[in-house]
């Protein structure tokens, strides 16, 4: 089944205004937010989600650390792509987002125990190992952001699935960081 992609013209009346509102903040609409706003409080509860996010105790790379893992983990081609550029916006060295891309160790303990925990967290749907937890607890995160990760991991999920139902098509501002779900490779592969 193929999805609209909306603009603020399109789009059914309740998600207008949102999608007026990001085309201003952000120059363009991203293509997410287009089919999300199909199903305006879905759009709604993403937006809403995200600005919770950026008020947790996680400092602006910690949220991309576990944005990206989320998505990878969850093998979503779109948010790897947008999120790499956010990263990059955001001046996050190089070498981490390709680490990130690559679910690779991260070379700072600290940054290396949340995207562990964060990618056990998706993995094991909620069940990380006791190990994750202890190494995030040991270096120096606590308890409450086990819990405000969990809200990271929750916004990735709704636009993971949203990407993979809808096949969102990639914006051109995220295509320079287009990405292809090693997984997928592996299983086309195996077939």
């Amino acid at each position: 089944m193929k999805y609209q992609v909306h603009d603020e013209n399109t789009a059914p009346q309740a998600a207008q205004d949102v999608l007026r509102a990001t085309k201003e903040k952000y120059g363009f609409t991203p293509n997410l937010f287009g089919l999300m706003a199909e199903a305006p409080v879905l759009l709604k509860a993403y937006i809403v989600l995200s600005g919770l996010f950026e008020e947790s105790s996680f400092s602006p790379m910690e949220r991309q650390i576990a944005l990206l893992t989320a998505s990878f983990a969850n093998g979503c081609d779109y948010c790897m792509a947008a999120h790499s550029t956010i990263a990059e916006m955001q001046k996050i060295p190089p070498e981490t987002i390709l680490a990130l891309r690559r679910n690779t160790p991260l070379a700072d303990g600290k940054l290396e125990a949340l995207h562990r925990l964060a990618y056990e967290v998706v993995e094991w749907r909620g069940n990380p190992s006791e190990e994750a937890v202890k190494k995030f607890l040991d270096e120096g995160y606590t308890q409450k952001q086990v819990l405000e990760l969990i809200l990271g991991v929750g916004l990735k999920t709704l636009s993971n699935y949203t990407n993979h139902i809808a096949q969102t098509p990639l914006d051109e501002a995220f295509e320079k960081n287009k990405w292809k779900n090693p997984l997928e490779r592996r299983n086309a592969e195996q077939a």
